[in-house]
């Protein structure tokens, strides 16, 4: 099966449509990051949620668990993972995991895409572990958003394709 395209001249695959989207995920996310204070990165809407920070490392450990249990054969220790003790420590984590995956999908093959996994919900492609990652990047973000609002800190503008 092929997914790519040419638009412009250049082929669009499943990979460089990706890539180009993480990309700005990346920069978006962090724009989010670095617009909240380092005094409000334990700032939490209610009990029951995590902290602005606890979000980022969740964001952080999330990307490195699906990209490195389905992308490579390496297996990823989701136990025990410690909070930054400061915001530029907690951003550099954050770049370092957008970075490791993008490399990490940048050396998968499009035909690996199409290969089925087995995830804890049931049988999955490659292709959903990828939109899986945007997705929960994007579920999180989203929440972030609203923890600048609460401190009346006007989000940056979205960052789209």
């Amino acid at each position: 099966m092929s997914y790519g395209v040419v638009l412009f001249g250049q082929q669009i695959t499943v990979k460089t449509a990706f890539l180009e989207k993480w990309e700005n995920s990346k920069s978006y996310l962090l724009t989010i990051a670095e617009a909240m204070p380092e005094e409000l990165y334990d700032f939490r809407p209610t009990e029951r949620q995590m902290t602005f920070k606890e979000q980022l490392v969740h964001m952080k450990s999330n990307m490195d668990w699906l990209s490195l249990t389905y992308f490579t054969q390496e297996t990823f220790d989701r136990s025990n993972i410690p909070l930054p003790e400061t915001k530029a420590a907690t951003i550099t984590l954050l770049t370092e995991a957008f970075e490791n995956t993008a490399t990490l999908i940048q050396n998968t093959s499009e035909a690996d895409f199409e290969a089925v996994v087995d995830f804890f919900s049931g049988p999955k492609s490659k292709l959903q572990i990828l939109n899986l990652l945007q997705d929960h990047v994007s579920h999180h973000r989203g929440q972030l958003i609203v923890y600048l609002n609460l401190n009346n800190i006007a989000p940056p503008p979205y960052v789209g394709w």
